[in-house]
């Protein structure tokens, strides 16, 4: 039997994970050096997951830099059509 659309949660896996697996912790802690092979797995420290970061505007400054960039190729090129005598 298939479930109802109604029922269906769209988009439900692809979202930020705030709980760890075991394993995921002991990695994590492995990467900062807390955790040592030997060491108890149970009763582990807690470990932060990752959280957003705002995006900073930097859109702004390549495209700032791109027409800056087109502005002198354009001005080049229009002396040259203009020096080249027209055919008939």
């Amino acid at each position: 039997m298939t479930i109802h659309s109604s029922l269906k949660l769209s988009g439900a896996t692809g979202g930020q994970r705030n709980v760890w697996t075991r394993t995921e912790r002991i990695n994590a802690l492995k990467k900062v050096g807390a955790w040592q092979e030997g060491d108890r797995v149970e009763g582990l420290r807690k470990v932060r997951t990752a959280f957003k970061v705002k995006a900073k505007k930097k859109a702004e400054e390549p495209a700032a830099d791109a027409k800056a960039a087109a502005a002198p190729a354009k001005a080049a090129a229009a002396p040259a059509k203009a020096a080249a005598p027209a055919k008939k």
